[in-house]
């Protein structure tokens, strides 16, 4: 497994938000983690990527224990943690904003990755001059996921990233995430919208109020009376 969260809790304050979760991800998979707001899911990926400390259990990252290490070693390590509500520079360009997802990288090959962002999408290659700020919703979508790209993940972590976006382009981020998971990069991803994150993934958990209520394959879950009268309204 490229991922393994072992029984982790994680606590604010008195408060558990996290009560003993185990979720895997195998290299190559799409998984996701639907929810309601506050289920734990940004809690767990926050838990992830070194954001926050688990009180109890262990998240494993390619054969190493990685709960407590700093941030910048995590992502170093390969996880691209893609935040919900974007989160850019606004004033900052697009290429500016591209640039940084890359601050951790000391190799020659940044230029080439930044090459397949605008192959992927061809839109911010005719407004990398541009603020950040000024662009579509959609559009600081492409940067946030093409920033992630930059530090060359083995891992890459979704939070939301069809919060807010018109149904059109809900499913052109989808389809963005469908290729990158067929390009073989490995995809951890959260999302309210759980008709569209079961649609596009291999397998999925649903988190209610810090734990681990259901997982499956996606296509059967989608198909299950409680996850559809719970997620789906249906």
């Amino acid at each position: 497994m490229l991922l393994e969260l072992n029984d982790v809790e994680v606590d604010y304050g008195k408060v558990r938000a996290l009560k003993g979760i185990s979720i895997t991800v195998a290299e190559g998979e799409m998984v996701s983690i639907v929810g309601a707001n506050g289920a734990g899911k940004t809690t767990t990926l926050k838990t992830i990527c070194g954001l926050l400390k688990p009180s109890a259990g262990e998240v494993v990252f390619d054969g190493r224990r990685i709960d407590g290490r700093p941030t910048e070693e995590i992502i170093r390590r390969g996880v691209a943690f893609c935040m919900e509500g974007r989160r850019l520079f606004p004033f900052m360009s697009v290429l500016e904003n591209l640039h940084m997802g890359a601050y951790s990288r000391r190799d020659r090959e940044v230029k080439a990755e930044l090459d397949r962002v605008f192959e992927l999408f061809p839109d911010l290659k005719d407004r990398q001059k541009q603020a950040a700020g000024t662009l579509s919703g959609g559009q600081q979508q492409m940067v946030t996921i093409g920033r992630s790209l930059m530090s060359r993940p083995k891992l890459l972590m979704l939070d939301e990233p069809s919060l807010g976006l018109a149904p059109l382009v809900v499913s052109q981020v989808a389809r963005t995430i469908q290729e990158l998971n067929k390009q073989g990069l490995t995809v951890l991803l959260v999302e309210q919208n759980a008709r569209m994150a079961l649609r596009i993934s291999d397998r999925a958990y649903a988190l209610e109020v810090g734990e681990v209520t259901v997982e499956g394959a996606s296509d059967e879950l989608s198909k299950s009376d409680y996850v559809r009268r719970a997620y789906m309204g249906v």
